[in-house]
């Protein structure tokens, strides 16, 4: 008798998971694929899209948050890695992919208090409906992607974590997006494609 009240349990919670989680959640794109453009609001109240910036080599799609712990810890980062790319041409692209019914410091309102608080200066745009993480495979927050502009669309060069110490700037010894924007404005190969995003699961 309890092992069948178990399996009923456990079908009920992969029912629930199922129909939380869409396929394309832990699909995702991979390296090498074209990525498609969106258009999501951001904090100023304007519909942002990638084909918004025309003079620009990539984008840093960075899926982010006000709530996460790991997110605010890296925002400085991300800051500096706008300040640092944006005039090369490739300027980040933040946007909070979380459910603010699920988690109420990620609301709308809350993204512009925070972004006015921090000094964001790179758009910071809702997934309103939650339509773009998925088709991504983002899973946590920070979770990083890196597009490059080409004649055939936005091609993902690089995915996973903005360094290899999210605890402490002074420790990090591997900068994987730098490296990755490096290599890409260079021409070169990256050497690292795929990193582990390291954040809190996103809320859904």
């Amino acid at each position: 008798m309890r092992t069948s009240k178990f399996i009923i349990a456990f079908l009920s919670v992969f029912a629930l998971t199922a129909f939380a989680m869409p396929k394309e959640y832990n699909d995702g794109y991979k390296i090498g694929d074209v990525a498609d453009d969106f258009k999501l609001k951001n904090i100023d109240g304007k519909m942002i899209s990638l084909s918004d910036y025309k003079d620009v080599k990539g984008y840093l799609v960075v899926f982010t948050c006000n709530s996460c712990p790991y997110a605010v810890a890296y925002e400085d980062r991300i800051i500096a890695l706008d300040a640092k790319y944006k005039e090369k041409g490739v300027p980040v692209i933040a946007i909070n992919p979380n459910n603010p019914d699920v988690q109420p410091k990620d609301s709308y309102d809350k993204m512009k208090e925070r972004a006015a608080e921090k000094g964001f200066t790179f758009p910071y745009l809702l997934d309103e409906g939650q339509t773009v993480f998925p088709k991504y495979g983002a899973t946590r927050t920070p979770h990083c992607f890196l597009l490059e502009k080409t004649a055939n669309g936005n091609v993902v060069r690089y995915i996973g974590a903005v360094d290899d110490n999210y605890q402490d700037v002074s420790a990090v010894e591997t900068t994987f997006v730098e490296n990755a924007i490096d290599a890409m404005l260079s021409g070169k190969e990256i050497e690292i494609k795929n990193t582990k995003a390291i954040g809190c699961s996103i809320k859904v």
